[in-house]
């Protein structure tokens, strides 16, 4: 018998990503990873490529340029910013710094798999409460806290359901955590949310010492292929943080990158403006095909077929015309689909599809 791994890790269920590619089809239209859909900043592709001379270089370990750009978009101290290789390898990090064996880690039912990922790997107890209406519910998040929770998760909005706490219920959630419980508030799709009463973490990080906030370059900035994230944290967290990440866990070419995207004019605005818009036209068109949508923050829909029959079936027809969209088995939703809001001409292409699948099944 070879080398063994630490009790816990072969329970972990392996992330499962979305497909990539539709079988038989020339042409493939990928809307199964919530990217953004207007693709790259130009000046972001003219960054990454102005430093393929410069590959051979270390990047800069503390990401400075980066966190001061960060600083400067969001209105935050960079002393306070810790970048890393997506917003994944942050969690990861608090994960193993903060749990360990004999601790325990809370999310939702259908919170994003990674944070139970990050948990089991650091060798927690993950604890899943239920939702109401695919919403997080405080009141069960706080009664699963007992003496050995170390950590809480809540995705704001959150993927995949698309659903939103608003600000009162989040912060009812800090207030009723134990002080040296540490709250991580991921809101990897903050920029598209467009509600004058939304806070992403900012206030409540500055509040305490005991908040965390995640964001992505990812979404909105059109850079998942770079892997970049950063989180917001109180000074102890950050040098814990700086303690235990990766030396040089940021690439050169993703923090150039990233500086570039930070600066492109108009960008978030372009992008939040027409997600808002194609969102709410795309729910609408479903539901007059008779397809039930789950309400979204997000820069995707959560369409619900009501059986796993149904939804499999819609799936293949959406394939079947080149159009990849994300089954969701694996967050318990095996009779829903997640869709991402892509261009005009995609989301007007998904709506043909399942309105004609739909005429087909009624």
């Amino acid at each position: 018998m070879g080398p063994q791994p630490r009790e816990g890790i072969l329970g972990i269920a392996p992330y499962v990503g979305g497909e990539s590619k539709a079988v038989g089809q020339n042409r493939t239209i990928n809307l199964s990873f919530n990217e953004g859909a207007f693709g790259v900043p130009p000046g972001a592709r003219a960054a990454y490529a102005a430093v393929a001379g410069e590959l051979h270089r270390y990047p800069d370990g503390g990401a400075r340029e980066l966190r001061r750009a960060i600083g400067a978009r969001f209105g935050l101290d960079p002393v306070q910013i810790v970048c890393g290789a997506g917003s994944d390898d942050l969690i990861y990090q608090l994960c193993l710094a903060y749990g360990g064996p004999g601790t325990e880690l809370v999310m939702s039912r259908h919170g994003f798999s990674v944070y139970e990922i990050a948990g089991i790997y650091a060798g927690c107890r993950v604890i899943k409460t239920p939702e109401r209406q695919l919403t997080a519910d405080v009141d069960a998040m706080l009664a699963a806290v007992s003496p050995a929770t170390r950590l809480v998760f809540l995705a704001n909005p959150n993927n995949p359901t698309g659903s939103m706490l608003p600000q009162r219920e989040v912060e009812r959630l800090r207030a009723g955590l134990p002080p040296d419980v540490l709250l991580v508030l991921d809101a990897a799709y903050a920029e598209y949310v467009d509600r004058p009463d939304f806070d992403a973490g900012t206030q409540l990080v500055d509040a305490g010492d005991n908040t965390v906030m995640t964001r992505t370059f990812s979404k909105i900035f059109g850079l998942g292929g770079v892997r970049l994230g950063w989180c917001y944290a109180p000074p102890g967290i950050v040098d814990v943080l700086n303690r235990v990440r990766g030396p040089f866990n940021v690439s050169l070419a993703a923090q150039a990158a990233g500086i570039a995207a930070l600066a492109e004019p108009g960008w978030i605005e372009a992008g939040r403006a027409h997600n808002t818009h194609h969102r709410g036209w795309l729910a609408a068109e479903l539901e007059r095909s008779g397809i039930r949508v789950w309400p979204s923050e997000g820069n995707f829909i959560l369409a619900d077929f009501g059986t796993i029959e149904q939804a499999g079936a819609a799936h293949g027809a959406m394939a079947a015309r080149g159009v990849i969209v994300r089954m969701m088995a694996g967050y318990g939703l095996p009779h829903c689909l997640r869709i991402t809001i892509g261009t005009a001409e995609e989301c007007a292409m998904v709506a043909d599809i399942l309105s004609a699948f739909m005429s087909a099944h009624a």
